[in-house]
């Protein structure tokens, strides 16, 4: 893992089509207590089929650069002529932006997709932590980090702990135990050894309360981290698929945005795998913060 970052300054990537979606992305950022003097680029690139809007498209980066202007960050405009996903993937990889904040969609995206094409490829590639934005945006009110305990998880841990949030957010730890075992009782039939599945209510309860434990450990680890960092928060323990668990307690709760690791393994029976994150970028429902661990654990 590379070294934590101290400082609460950070230089954000911003990705501005005047969709929706980005136009929720830039309130998110707006309503973000960052630093004053803090770097934003405005980016966008266009196709040479858009050539004629060049001057639209430059009014519009500048209107956003004035609007985190007002707000004491230090915002310039970026236009350049490409394929949006190749420049924009260069461009982080060339600056190594602490933060990318991205709309959902963009304003070509097709009709009933949930993540665009640029979102989608810019959450896989991006050398650095994504937060991909959702139309509408109604603030921060509530924030969720979900874990497994492995090192993503901790990365990402880590970079909320630093990353400046709104002083009425409600911030929640969640993680989800797997599901019930269910141990085997292999039986023999004439066509050999055949799997059974039966209920050992002692054998099964053991275990479950040993993942129990551990799983209550994790969170009051990650609950005592966050206080350190000057961030109260409240667990959520939940048991079964990790992504459909998640997606029950964000519809429930009404949660804002999500925070979670890219990928990892964990001695606690991970779960959360890329499918795991990718599944939250595409249908929670709500905003998600992505943080990648850019080292292999």
């Amino acid at each position: 893992m590379e070294p934590e970052k101290k400082s609460n300054h950070f230089t954000i990537l911003l990705g501005d089509d005047r969709s929706d979606h980005a136009l929720a992305a830039l309130a998110l950022l707006e309503d973000l207590p960052l630093a004053s003097g803090t770097d934003v680029t405005v980016f966008r690139a266009f196709s040479p089929t858009q050539a004629t809007d060049v001057v639209l498209m430059e009014d519009a980066l500048n209107q956003t650069c004035n609007r985190l202007k007002k707000k004491g960050l230090n915002a310039h405009p970026e236009l350049l002529l490409g394929v949006p996903t190749v420049k924009f993937l260069k461009h982080a990889e060339e600056q190594s932006p602490d933060l990318i904040v991205i709309g959902a969609k963009g304003l070509r995206a097709t009709a009933g997709i949930l993540v665009g094409g640029v979102a989608q490829q810019v959450v896989e590639y991006a050398p650095c932590p994504v937060l991909v934005v959702r139309a509408p945006y109604h603030g921060l009110r509530e924030i969720m980090l979900v874990t497994d305990g492995s090192a993503s998880s901790q990365h990402a841990l880590h970079y909320l702990g630093r990353l400046p949030l709104p002083a009425d957010a409600r911030l929640w730890v969640m993680h989800v135990l797997p599901p019930p075992p269910i141990p085997m009782l292999f039986m023999q039939t004439a066509m050999g050894s055949t799997p059974v599945a039966f209920q050992d209510l002692g054998e099964a309860a053991a275990l479950g309360a040993k993942e129990e434990l551990e799983g209550q450990a994790l969170l009051d680890n990650t609950l005592a981290a966050l206080r350190a960092a000057g961030k109260p928060a409240r667990g959520i323990l939940k048991r079964g698929d990790a992504a459909s668990e998640i997606m029950d307690v964000v519809k429930e709760m009404k949660i804002d945005l999500l925070v979670t690791g890219s990928r990892g393994h964990s001695p606690i029976r991970s779960w959360m795998m890329g499918s795991v994150s990718r599944k939250l970028v595409h249908y929670s429902g709500c905003s998600v913060l992505v943080v990648r661990q850019l080292q292999a654990d």
